[in-house]
């Protein structure tokens, strides 16, 4: 056991000590006038395009929650007039005749059975508009996120670029 520990303690010690060591640094670009415009040009376009970012994703949150919003009126209309119409057969079947009581109860059996599966449609449409809007933003994420990638990698090209002339 102290054997264990002491080597857990080496590695932690030997990491942290690690982790301390300054990262190589990179032979910097001299500091030429073309390379200050490209690295102020740079530094337009990935700001541009970090901005541009943030407007998808917040448009895309917005849907989301638009769709979360609507699914969750839709399940609730749908779940209420699935209820109305319960309560509606069960007072057929408390006010028929002894006679009918049977076949009103049938009836009134049937027209829930119709009313939930009406219902379960209704909620299963909603959460899979829900799901769609969820994907689509997704989408529209990634993509955005791809585009300001990209942006950065030519700005970092560009800089070095004009660094070699």
């Amino acid at each position: 056991m102290n054997k264990l520990l002491a080597a857990l303690m080496t590695t932690l010690i030997a990491g942290a000590a690690f982790a301390q060591t300054p990262a190589p640094v990179a032979p910097a670009v001299p500091a030429t006038p073309a390379v200050v415009r490209a690295e102020a040009k740079a530094e337009k376009s990935v700001a541009a395009a970090v901005k541009s970012e943030a407007k998808v994703d917040a448009k895309a949150d917005t849907k989301v929650e638009k769709a979360e919003a609507s699914a969750a009126e839709k399940k609730s209309k749908a779940l209420t007039k699935s209820a109305t119409t319960k309560a509606k057969a069960d007072a057929k079947v408390v006010k028929a005749d002894a006679e009918d009581k049977t076949s009103a109860m049938a009836k009134a059996e049937k027209t829930d059975a119709k009313a939930d599966l009406k219902a379960d449609k209704a909620v299963i449409k909603a959460d899979t508009k829900v799901d769609t809007v969820r994907i689509k933003a997704a989408a529209d994420k990634a993509t955005a996120s791809a585009e300001t990638t990209g942006v950065k990698a030519e700005a970092k090209a560009d800089v070095k670029a004009a660094g070699s002339k």
